[in-house]
């Protein structure tokens, strides 16, 4: 609906062309004048008529800046593991730094350090708000280690899931797994391409196929096995394949080898696996995975 003033000035310029039909040099300006206003106004949009904003109604826009806050900060970097070490000590428990490539199956600060310079994982410094590994302790922040991991189960023709019991390292003890295979992720990697990895990496295999629609995909937060007294945060993209050529039934070990940096580095490092097949038939295995 046209709004009054326009009726009306289309109204006023109307009798004006009828008292004016040939309007003589005296009413010609008048004329001018009172036509261009009347094409405005016939022209112009009309006036909304919904509420001017007020400080109540820009709540969306104040709910939207607050989410973006609750987003991780960036990852921490450090330009050494010496770096790192000064960095971290103060922040973790005053025995916690001491067992690290001490007690049998840990790894050392070197070995965190390679982790974060390569983008296997993150190192976060995070609110208490946003840490569900703390719960209501005092401080204004807490560490995280953030980690991706391909996890693959693997079954044999009855339907057994290959797992990984325990890991030879490189300092000779022994660290204790009993999970089915698994990787880190590199920065971007599909899950396809990191599960083809693991496979050729851990058990020496060139093919793999991947079920169809079998990923799944969790987060698991507790302290971590590798680092004690360092909380972890893994995002678990778990998938079912097949690899042809493995053992059928009894237990074997294969050797490691997608770890040449961590030996040149002379941090501890996996020398080999030990695998054997685990019935699954309350499909615990694939719940604790997927």
């Amino acid at each position: 609906m046209r709004p009054l003033p326009s009726l009306v000035t289309a109204g006023f310029t109307a009798a004006l062309l009828a008292a004016f039909p040939f309007p003589s040099p005296p009413n010609l300006l008048f004329f001018a004048a009172a036509a261009s206003f009347s094409v405005l106004c016939l022209f112009r949009p009309p006036l909304s008529t919904s509420a001017p904003v007020s400080r109540r109604h820009r709540g969306p826009y104040h709910a939207v800046t607050m989410r973006r806050a609750d987003s991780p900060p960036p990852s921490l970097s450090f330009s050494s593991p010496e770096s790192l070490n000064d960095w971290i000590r103060p922040r973790l428990p005053s025995d916690a730094l001491a067992s690290w490539g001490a007690s049998p199956g840990t790894k050392s600060l070197h070995n965190l350090w390679l982790e974060i310079f390569h983008g296997e994982a993150s190192l976060l410094l995070l609110p208490h708000s946003q840490d569900e590994t703390r719960g209501g302790e005092d401080g204004s922040s807490t560490l995280l280690r953030v980690v991706n991991v391909a996890a693959v189960r693997i079954r044999n023709s009855r339907g057994a899931v290959l797992v990984e019991s325990h890991q030879l390292l490189s300092d000779g003890t022994i660290r204790h797994r009993c999970r089915p295979l698994s990787e880190k992720m590199m920065p971007g990697e599909p899950v396809e391409e990191a599960v083809a990895r693991a496979v050729r990496e851990e058990l020496g295999k060139d093919v793999v196929k991947i079920v169809p629609g079998s990923y799944n995909m969790r987060v698991e937060e507790r302290t971590s096995a590798s680092y004690p007294g360092l909380p972890a945060r893994y995002v678990l993209h778990s998938v079912d394949a097949e690899v042809e050529g493995l053992p059928e039934e009894r237990e074997f070990s294969t050797e490691e080898n997608g770890e040449g940096t961590e030996a040149m580095e002379k941090a501890i490092f996996v020398r080999r696996h030990f695998w054997k097949w685990v019935d699954d038939d309350d499909g615990s295995i694939e719940r604790a995975w997927g």
